[in-house]
């Protein structure tokens, strides 16, 4: 009986490894599918830009007037908005109360 445990439990640890890169490549393929004109996006080597132009192969980032191509693979994932929109906001609050404190 023992000698059939390690074979069954390795044979279940590559199949749990298989199943969570497919996981991972999907997750992956889903959020490259989803960008659009106009995104904000950082590359693989972190380099922050703005899609330009986008098709199956390629994509054009606007990087502070230079145009760069890159393969769509180089693209790392979308800038979080949300975070952006929260620091400008929590920027502006402080304002206010130092304005109020005047």
């Amino acid at each position: 009986m023992g000698q059939f445990l390690i074979p069954l439990l390795m044979v279940a640890m590559l199949g749990f490894m298989i199943f969570s890169q497919r996981k991972q490549q999907k997750n992956r393929m889903e959020t490259l599918n989803q960008i659009k004109k106009g995104d904000e996006i950082i590359t693989i080597g972190g380099l922050y830009g703005i899609v330009d132009e986008i098709n199956d192969q390629t994509v054009v980032l606007d990087v502070d007037g230079v145009y760069l191509t890159f393969e769509r693979s180089a693209i790392r994932g979308r800038v979080n908005q949300t975070a952006a929109v929260e620091a400008v906001s929590e920027e502006s609050d402080k304002e206010e109360v130092a304005v109020i404190e005047e």
